[in-house]
C-alpha cells in the first residue's frame, strides 16, 4: 500500500483529470484565464495601494469593480484562446525537438496573429466595459498598443516556444495561464497607469 501522501497526489490528479477533457476543457480554459487575469489586476492593486514613504492616511480601497472587468475580460479571451490552440496544433502538428522548424512557424503565426488580436480585443474591450466611447478606446488603442506589442515579443515567443515543444494540447491555455500572472499585471499596470494619482496631478499640470 502507498504511503498517504502519494496516494493523496493521485487522488487530486485523478479528480482534476476531467476538468482537462472535453466540453470541460472549455469551462476550464475559460475560467482559468478570468481567475488568472483579475489575479494580475489584484497584485497590480495591492502594489499602488502602497503608500508613499511619510504620507498620511490610509490607503486607497481596493477596486473591485476594476478587477471584475478584468476578470470578464478574461474569460472572453478564453474561448478564443481554446479554439486557436485547437486549430494551430491542426494546422502545424508538430511536437518535440524533432519538429522544431515546424514549432518555429507555429510561435510566428502566435506572434503575428494571436498576439495583435488579443491587444486589440483587451483595450476595445476594457474600453467597453468601463463605459469609455469608442473613439477614446480607439485612441488608448493607439497610445498604447505598440509599447504593448513590444512587451508581447520580449516575454511569449520564448514562452511559447517550450509550450509548443512539450505541453499537450489539452494543456496549452493552462499553461499560458500559470505563465501570465506577471504579464497580467503588466497588463492591468498599461490600462490603468493614467489614472494613478501621481499620472493625474502630471496631466492636470501639462494641460
Amino acid at each position: 500500500m502507498p504511503p498517504p501522501g502519494p496516494r493523496v497526489v493521485v487522488g487530486l490528479l485523478a479528480a482534476w483529470r476531467p476538468l482537462f477533457r472535453g466540453r470541460l476543457l472549455l469551462v476550464t480554459n475559460t475560467l482559468s484565464c478570468g481567475t488568472l487575469m483579475a489575479a494580475g489586476d489584484a497584485v497590480r492593486q495591492a502594489w499602488e495601494r502602497r503608500l508613499p514613504e511619510g504620507a498620511a492616511g490610509p490607503p486607497q480601497p481596493m477596486d473591485l469593480r476594476r478587477t471584475a472587468r478584468m476578470f470578464a475580460m478574461g474569460c472572453s479571451m478564453g474561448p478564443f484562446l481554446h479554439y486557436w490552440y485547437q486549430w494551430l496544433d491542426r494546422l502545424f502538428p508538430a511536437m518535440g525537438f524533432k519538429d522544431i522548424r515546424t514549432i518555429l512557424k507555429k510561435v510566428l503565426v502566435d506572434q503575428l496573429v494571436a498576439s495583435p488580436l488579443l491587444g486589440v480585443w483587451y483595450f476595445l474591450g476594457m474600453g467597453c466595459l468601463e463605459g469609455q466611447s469608442l473613439d477614446t478606446s480607439c485612441q488608448e488603442l493607439q497610445d498604447k498598443f505598440w509599447e504593448f506589442y513590444k512587451a508581447d515579443w520580449c516575454v511569449w515567443p520564448a514562452a511559447q516556444l517550450v509550450n509548443f515543444l512539450y505541453v499537450p494540447t489539452s494543456y496549452r491555455v493552462m499553461y499560458v495561464n500559470g505563465m501570465t500572472l506577471g504579464w497580467d499585471t503588466y497588463l492591468s499596470y498599461l490600462k490603468h497607469r493614467d489614472h494613478l494619482p501621481g499620472r493625474l496631478g502630471i496631466a492636470s499640470h501639462t494641460d
